[in-house]
């Protein structure tokens, strides 16, 4: 007699390998929070553990429900520290930083144009001067000289050049951008520029190894083609290679606040449809071969067919963390039914978890990785143990429902903002995107002819004015303050206890458990207090002042490009999760692109009552501000009992011609009993001695931000004398060209006893001012993490 052997994965088996996959991707995670890598030492005390754990395992057996799960996290966070050691060992040698280094090697990437040039990933093959210790992978800028545009680059293209090197570094704020980890996971050890005037070589075409990323430039140059005056170019070749950085900074915008951004890139909902539709035709045409179906079924073979059409998918994309999910998924799917078996969800889903996080021990830090999982595992939680066999109409909009309420804690944990109308915008645009716009990319990327790829692209122009007049609408979006982390834990228990089969008991108390979250009140000054954070923007200036209830910004950052920029970057993504949607007041310090250059995206972003400047009055800025006036000495208010005063320029100074931008900046003192602070923005020697000539009585300062970055043209020490700085700021960028601050500058706040910041140094600078207290701490030193340098 046969007894029936149970599938592996509808026994306990499979249920201790999902636990244990998420213990091991908890793991993963804990190594990213580190300070420091560890040892490798421990790479060797988890083998112990393991051969002492087989070797045990009778002896052990009753308390395997402990020792499995702790070996299973620090599988995880020793694998992911592996990891992290090989990519963080192939660095650029400091002494090397800023030198002019010969190289050779390949495009590794397509090219992508900028208004100033052009940026590519480089991989070295050989390093020609002398000594030099170069990281194997360099991200580059070519930039035009003299207007004249650098040569045509291709990928798989061999060149000899001359480059100048940096570390990785990025701007460190609260709920920022990481781009130092950002170039970690990718392998990339070094960024720089291409040396003018020198030596440059095209040594070779077409490599064979980097075939995907030629097929993909191709692509990409035939999409712009033939779409080269649509609005939705960009889009198609996003979703067509994966290119994200071709939809600009206005469209994503208008995708996320109406919670369609998940549809502009290669999607996991993209390739299975393509996989689908590819399987689907195969096997159509497969079975009306009566040979073909003696050798190989239909079935399997349209299974095969589309997994392969998944695979080649995923990789012109790159394969970002949601093609790596859905590939596996579907494999995990075509194998077990090329094997006759039946795998649950869960484990299938376990599988694909554990998979990318064994590739890719960073991906645990991306934001996608837990939104594409989360959405999968939602799907899969909400449609499991159902009564009944709803239509497909109703399983989608199941779907639907469970993705709307069950990601908002991430979303707004992630984001500090929500979609409201994501459910309308998505009604119309998954069928859009997904079963027209892409298919049509697809082909017409194909065919040598453009009304194709025409087509799509009125298709994707349709939807995009459809989700503008979505945007438009007063309640587009939820914007709030971060969330707690307790209070995202509780929506989840609730969002899942909401989502739970009909006939479960209470299921409205699921709502009652999200509530805390979306009541979030982000800490706040006291009466009589003033928190000023003194952002890292890079080589510029951007100050958030907040008292009990009301808001300040002075001065916005820099433009980084036509489409970017420290207002849009930084400054705005910090008062969302801050949870400020409105500001009491914005100044505009003076006409520098370094501190105006982000003052359009806050305006155009956030609810901005007046704006204060020295700004000319024909300035395109004035026209964006709902009121506008001039910064003039004299000016004094009072929020919530702490004290604002204008102290420069004066009025007249207006009409003289020859005064320098930089020294009519408007210079802002803030005070709380017993503390204050001085924000002087850049101005100069000349600037300084006026000021102290038109306000002689100007009273010591516990807080002053280094005028002009700390150049040599200011922070005179007559300047200095009268203020006695307890804190001195420098807001620069690293290792910028002006060469800020000057060593001589920095040397006389050391001489005055002061405590010295810098931005590029300790990130953004955080000040709590109370009567007759300062806190002070930097970003930097409160999140260290092993990537970041100092």
């Amino acid at each position: 007699m046969h007894l029936p052997t149970r599938d592996f994965c509808t026994t306990p088996h499979a249920s201790r390998f999902t636990l244990h996959a998420v213990l091991f991707v908890s793991g993963a995670w804990l190594l990213q929070q580190q300070p420091a890598l560890p040892s490798l030492l421990w790479a060797y005390l988890l083998a112990a553990c393991v051969l002492v754990r087989w070797l045990a395992r009778d002896a052990l057996h009753r308390f395997t429900w402990i020792v499995d799960p702790a070996l299973w996290i620090a599988a995880g966070f020793v694998w992911a520290g592996v990891v992290a050691q090989a990519k963080i060992s192939d660095q650029l040698a400091v002494e090397w930083e800023g030198q002019d280094v010969r190289v050779e090697g390949t495009v590794a990437q397509m090219p992508v144009a900028f208004e100033r040039g052009v940026r590519f990933r480089f991989d070295v093959d050989r390093v020609l001067t002398p000594l030099a210790r170069i990281p194997s992978s360099l991200q580059l800028a070519w930039y035009a000289e003299a207007r004249t545009p650098p040569p045509e680059l291709h990928a798989g293209e061999r060149w000899r050049l001359s480059v100048r090197l940096k570390r990785p570094h990025g701007a460190a704020n609260p709920h920022g951008f990481d781009y130092e980890f950002w170039m970690l996971e990718r392998g990339i050890r070094a960024s720089g520029y291409v040396r003018p005037k020198a030596t440059h070589e095209r040594v070779g075409t077409g490599n064979p190894r980097y075939l995907v990323e030629i097929v993909r430039e191709h692509v990409r140059d035939r999409i712009e083609g033939a779409l080269a005056d649509e609005v939705s170019g960009g889009v198609l070749v996003a979703l067509a290679v994966g290119e994200q950085r071709a939809i600009g900074a206005e469209q994503w915008r208008l995708f996320t606040r109406t919670g369609v951004n998940h549809l502009m890139s290669i999607s996991g909902l993209h390739i299975t449809m393509l996989s689908g539709l590819a399987a689907l035709v195969v096997g159509w045409c497969w079975r009306r071969s009566a040979k073909l179906v003696l050798r190989f079924p239909a079935q399997k073979a349209a299974l095969v067919t589309g997994l392969a059409v998944a695979v080649l998918y995923a990789a012109v994309a790159g394969f970002a963390v949601p093609a790596q999910r859905t590939v596996l998924m579907l494999a995990a799917i075509v194998l077990a039914l090329l094997w006759s078996r039946t795998w649950s969800s869960s484990f299938v889903l376990a599988v694909s978890l554990f998979v990318v996080t064994v590739f890719d021990p960073f991906a645990v830090m991306a934001p996608g990785f837990w939104l594409s999982f989360g959405a999968v595992a939602l799907i899969a939680y909400a449609s499991a143990h159902r009564v009944g066999a709803p239509s497909r109409v109703m399983r989608w909009v199941g779907a639907q429902w469970a993705l709307t309420v069950g990601l908002i804690p991430l979303l707004l944990v992630l984001f500090a903002q929500v979609s409201i109308v994501s459910p309308l915008a998505n009604a119309f645009a998954i069928p859009l995107v997904s079963l027209v716009v892409v298919p049509l990319t697809l082909v017409g990327a194909l065919l040598p002819v453009d009304f194709v790829l025409l087509a799509a692209g009125r298709v994707m122009s349709l939807c995009i004015e459809l989700l503008q007049w979505l945007d438009a609408t007063p309640i587009a979006a939820w914007q709030q303050a971060s969330p707690s982390i307790w209070s995202v834990a509780v929506a989840l228990l609730g969002a899942l206890w909401l989502l739970a089969p009909r006939g479960f008991p209470a299921r409205w108390m699921g709502m009652m458990a999200m509530l805390p979250m979306f009541l979030t009140v982000a800490p706040a000054p006291g009466q009589g207090e003033a928190w000023l954070d003194v952002l890292d923007v890079g080589q510029g200036l951007g100050v958030v002042v907040r008292t009990a209830r009301h808001q300040l910004l002075f001065d916005t950052g820099p433009g980084y490009s036509e489409e970017s920029d420290a207002g849009d970057r930084v400054v705005v993504p910090y008062l969302r999760a801050q949870g400020i949607s409105n500001l009491s007041g914005l100044i505009v310090s003076h006409d520098d692109s370094d501190h105006s250059g982000g003052a359009a995206s806050v305006l155009r972003m956030v609810t901005v009552d007046w704006m204060a400047s020295s700004l000319a009055p024909e300035h395109a800025l004035h026209a964006l501000a709902a009121r506008s006036v001039r910064c003039v000495s004299g000016q004094r208010w009072k929020w919530d009992g702490v004290d604002f005063e204008m102290l420069h320029p004066s009025a007249g100074s207006y009409e003289d011609t020859h005064i320098k931008d930089n020294n009519r900046s408007c210079v802002l003192r803030v005070s709380v009993p017993g503390a204050s602070a001085l924000i002087p923005a850049d101005i100069e020697a000349a600037a300084e001695a006026r000021l102290l000539r038109e306000t002689p009585q100007l009273p010591r300062t516990d807080i002053l931000i280094a005028p002009h970055h700390g150049s040599g043209t200011s922070s005179t020490e007559t300047f200095l004398r009268q203020v006695v700085p307890r804190f001195a700021v420098f807001t620069n960028g690293y290792r910028n060209s002006f060469g800020h601050p000057k060593e001589e500058v920095v040397q006389r706040y050391r001489d005055l006893g002061a405590k010295l910041y810098r931005s590029d140094q300790h990130g953004a600078i955080l000040f709590r001012m109370k009567e007759n207290v300062i806190e002070a701490s930097a970003w930097r030193e409160q999140q260290r993490r092993y990537w970041r340098g100092r």
